[in-house]
Parts: structure tokens; C-alpha cells; sequence
């Protein structure tokens, strides 16, 4: 009988980049970092800055951006932040209620109204505050941020914001889930009925979890509710947004970003669909991939912050 020990699985680096000191990693992609928590009446929320490195180049403007599911801002999504602070946008992030390091059980959102007000107060916090106050101001939301930050624009004053993008949103639960027991359940968890696991169950956890179909039809409600809420005031979107989506997205579909086009009341409207693409189009597609949705996204809000911002 052998005694000898399998080797220790290496240890996870504490920084998606590896073991570089973070001051170290920012300065090197030229930007500067700060981290703080925002007291919210909902409970303490984690935020992240993301300047340019050099203070003597003038700010185009702000960015204020909102992550996906499960995801959190101390992680791959900060390298959205990081590329767009590198344009020259201040950017600004926040964990949601219930991810990262922000107050919260654990993936858990529940009313998504609140959830959305949460961040979109320590976003208005920063848009009025001096330097900023003058400057463009985009909401970026991906994934099911995509929700959270239609919800911050609808509880927003109409002119707050200069534009909107979003990185495959969830505005429509897509056609070929709706009639699995799990992916109901899973839409259920995102928006409503969470116990304080950390991560999605699998079949089993489910199965063990609920058992009636009927209660998981009344679980998927919420989530439901929330994207019908959304579909149904399109036509209340007047900002210049841009809307970007893979074909191939088993996340969510781009009927989500086509009907906010074809239905918002913006005059200045884009939609970018991308042949093949998965859902995570930043960090998840190949390099080439995502350098073709970031130009895209920097040559749009390039233009609508010259347009639309403070002239001389």
C-alpha cells in the first residue's frame, strides 16, 4: 500500500492577474485604484474607482457600471473598468447587495428595485460631486446588471444620464428555459427565493429544494415580473444607449437587446450583434473577440461624450 502523498493543489493568486501587488498591476495598465464602502440604508455596499494614471489629462467622463450575476467588481470585470478608464473615463463600480464584498446573503437579490436603488445611490453620490458634476455620465450594466441598471435609469431624473451601454443584458427570459424545471428555478434564485448558498445548485440541489411544479412557476415569478416590468417601459429610454449581444448567448438572448432598439424612444439608438459570440463578450471571448466589442464600445461613448458633454 503506497504512502506517498499527492502533491497540494496550488494555491488560487489573489488577483485575476496574479501575484502582482495590486498598486503595482494598476499603475502598469495606467490607471489608479481606490476601494471604500458606501453606507446605504439597505446596508453597506463595496466600491472601486478606476482613474487614469495621469491627473494632468482631462477626464472625458464618467462611467458607472454594474456587474452580472454572481459576479462581483474585485475580479475579470474590473477589466472592463480598467479598459475604460484607460480611455480617459473616470470609472466607477460597486458590488451588488448580496456579491463580493457588499452587506448581503450571498447571491441573493430578492427585490430587485432595491437592489438597483442601492448602487444607483452611491452612483448619483459620485455624478454630483465635484470634479464630476459637469462631465458626461454613462451607465454600464452586463448581464443581469443589464436589469439593474435599466431599473437605476427608470428611478433616475430623465436628463442624470449622458448614455447608456449594456453588455447582453437580461431584459427577455429566453424562449427555449422557460419550460425547464431548472432554469426556472435558477431565474427564482436570481431575483427572489435564495437560501445562502454561494453558487448555483445543481439538479440535485434542486430537486431536493423544490419539489412542486407549481411553486416553481410562482418562484420564477419575480424574475419574470421584473423583465416584463422592463419590456413594458422601453419606450421610456430617451438616453442615446448602445446595446451589444452575442448570437450564440445560452445566457441570455438578443431578443433582450433587439426589442430595447426597437422599442425605446431614443433618437440616438445602437445595436451591435455579434455572429458566433458567447454571452461574456469581455472576458470571456477570445482576445480578438473582445478588442472588436471594446472598439465598438470605445468609438461610441468616444462620440456621444464629445457631443453630448460641457463645451468650452
Amino acid at each position: 500500500m503506497s504512502t506517498e502523498k499527492s502533491a497540494p493543489a496550488p494555491e488560487t493568486p489573489p488577483n485575476f492577474w496574479g501575484d502582482t501587488p495590486a498598486e503595482e498591476y494598476y499603475a502598469s495598465q495606467g490607471v489608479r485604484n481606490t476601494q471604500s464602502y458606501f453606507p446605504t440604508p439597505n446596508g453597506q455596499i463595496f466600491t472601486q474607482s478606476f482613474l487614469p494614471l495621469d491627473p494632468d489629462l482631462p477626464v472625458k467622463g464618467t462611467v458607472f457600471m454594474t456587474h452580472g450575476y454572481g459576479s462581483d467588481t474585485g475580479w475579470l470585470f474590473q477589466k472592463i473598468c480598467i479598459t475604460f478608464s484607460t480611455w480617459g473615463y473616470a470609472v466607477f463600480a460597486a458590488d451588488l447587495l448580496g456579491h463580493g464584498r457588499s452587506d448581503g446573503l450571498r447571491c441573493y437579490l430578492g427585490d430587485m428595485e432595491k437592489v438597483a436603488a442601492t448602487s444607483l445611490s452611491y452612483f448619483l453620490h459620485v455624478r454630483r460631486s465635484e470634479p464630476y458634476r459637469r462631465l458626461p455620465a454613462f451607465l454600464f450594466g452586463e448581464s443581469m446588471g443589464g436589469a439593474a441598471t435599466m431599473l437605476m435609469y427608470f428611478q433616475s431624473d430623465p436628463d442624470t444620464w449622458t448614455g447608456l451601454i449594456f453588455s447582453a443584458p437580461l431584459f427577455v427570459i429566453p424562449e427555449n428555459m422557460k419550460p425547464s424545471k431548472l432554469h426556472l428555478f435558477v431565474y427564482g434564485l436570481l431575483f427572489g427565493l435564495a437560501d445562502t448558498w454561494a453558487a448555483m445548485p445543481d439538479n440535485k440541489m434542486v430537486g431536493k429544494a423544490i419539489k412542486d411544479p407549481e411553486k416553481l412557476k410562482i418562484i420564477a415569478s419575480n424574475p419574470r415580473r421584473v423583465c416584463q416590468y422592463i419590456q413594458d417601459n422601453f419606450s421610456r429610454v430617451t438616453a442615446p444607449f448602445l446595446t451589444v449581444h452575442g448570437t450564440a448567448d445560452g445566457v441570455t438572448c438578443p431578443t433582450s437587446s433587439k426589442l430595447l432598439y426597437e422599442k425605446a424612444s431614443s433618437v440616438d439608438k445602437s445595436l451591435k450583434i455579434y455572429d458566433g459570440m458567447y454571452h461574456s463578450l469581455i472576458q470571456g471571448e477570445t482576445d480578438e473577440n473582445a478588442d472588436l466589442v471594446l472598439k465598438d464600445m470605445r468609438e461610441w461613448i468616444d462620440e456621444r461624450a464629445e457631443k453630448y458633454g460641457p463645451k468650452p
